[in-house]
């Protein structure tokens, strides 16, 4: 699928950066070609003999390389590639990019050119979410850059969370996804998956059986068809797909300010089971049996994410799809929800036990519309979010 593309590799300083070793060979493998760009403190991580080595083609590293300059080496580089990548994209890096500074050959490169970007973070938990990033991430998407990861996990400073740097092949994944000519390239659609846990203690919270396959599913497919994914996701069963951009929460409130923070959107297909209610005070503390009877838990209606994207009075997004899973009188419930919500499809499910499709490999679905109600067969999952995508490419091209 690379074959031909040509791909500039900026490489930032950052421990992550042994990734993009890795990453260049497997670029290379799906036919890609590699220029590879070192900023000056990258070569404390990766030198530039073992990236040239692997790409198999000079490293630029200096701005005022004049054998280069002669000839405005840094635009021709800049505009020559299909994308540009960055990877590691550091904390510092993303500030640049959003201020719009250009002190050194990787930041010039990236404001002298009209090729798309695409960008895999890496840095500390601490600094992915200090309020600066997280700004500069919102502004960096509103200018069209595209993002892949981070993912969650152990760092190299003993800290856990988000702020590791995709692996090479998600960023493979993200970049086929970028460069492929699929009928939703260009456009920003959010998936939102998964069930949320809602606290009542430390050690207790309320659930459901989502396993989060279906989202999964449906994120993987408008991927495939070339979107720009968003996939915010709770605590699912299922790995995220490769070649997205995760977000990962725990409830309902953390997901509601995670799609804020995603608009604007082309689209949005809202698949999580979101908690209803979630307890109006948690506890700080174990729960403990008492004498005195069970305890008095009090509950609070949590953030209604569909019904507020759905009724934007700005910045809507062109398409806002939800699901209803029911467990009786399913058409009816969702035909109501639909009304009740304002968004433009429902897709329902049955869930009751006997169907097997909450947390099953399989759904059964009928999608509703302006133009009535669709039934689709029981089919996999992957089949159903193939299905869906591919109608809302027909909605958002024609």
């Amino acid at each position: 699928m690379l074959a031909s593309k040509r791909i500039l590799l900026i490489i930032g300083a950052g421990i992550a950066a042994y990734k993009s070793l890795d990453l260049i060979r497997r670029l290379k493998e799906r036919g890609a070609s590699v220029t590879p760009v070192l900023t000056g403190a990258a070569e404390e991580f990766v030198t530039p003999l073992s990236v040239s080595a692997l790409a198999g083609e000079k490293v630029y590293r200096d701005l005022f390389d004049l054998t280069d300059e002669a000839e405005m080496g840094h635009i021709q580089l800049s505009r020559s590639a299909d994308l540009i990548v960055v990877a590691p994209a550091t904390a510092d890096m993303m500030g640049k990019m959003a201020a719009g500074l250009a002190n050194d050959l990787a930041s010039t490169l990236l404001m002298a050119t009209d090729t798309p970007v695409l960008c895999a973070p890496a840095m500390n938990v601490r600094m992915w979410d200090h309020p600066s990033t997280q700004r500069n991430l919102k502004q960096l998407q509103a200018d069209g850059i595209r993002f892949v990861g981070p993912n969650e996990g152990d760092m190299a400073c003993g800290e856990y969370g988000p702020g590791r740097m995709s692996e090479p092949l998600e960023i493979v994944a993200a970049v086929e996804a970028q460069l492929g000519n699929g009928p939703l390239k260009g456009k920003r659609i959010l998936v939102t998956s998964g069930p949320t846990h809602e606290p009542i203690d430390p050690v207790r919270y309320i659930a459901n059986r989502s396993s989060g396959a279906q989202g999964t599913a449906v994120a993987r497919a408008l991927s495939a068809l070339g979107a720009d994914v968003v996939f915010v996701t709770g605590p699912a069963d299922v790995s995220p797909p490769e070649g997205v951009q995760v977000i990962r929460v725990e409830t309902a409130q953390q997901m509601s300010d995670a799609v804020d923070a995603a608009l604007p959107i082309d689209a949005g297909v809202f698949a999580a089971a979101v908690a209803d209610w979630r307890m109006a005070t948690a506890s700080d503390k174990k729960l403990k049996k008492s004498r005195d009877g069970l305890p008095l838990l009090e509950f609070a209606e949590n953030p209604d994410i569909l019904k507020r994207v759905s009724r934007l009075d700005a910045g809507r997004p062109t398409l806002v799809v939800g699901f209803a899973a029911e467990t009786d009188n399913v058409l009816e419930h969702a035909t109501a929800k639909r009304a009740r919500k304002g968004c433009d499809w429902i897709v329902a499910n049955d869930v009751s036990p006997a169907t097997g499709i909450m947390g099953g490999s399989e759904n059964a679905v009928t999608l509703i519309s302006d133009e009535g109600a669709e039934e689709w067969p029981r089919m996999d999952k992957d089949a159903v979010a193939q299905r869906l995508a591919q109608k809302i490419a027909d909605a958002l091209t024609s």
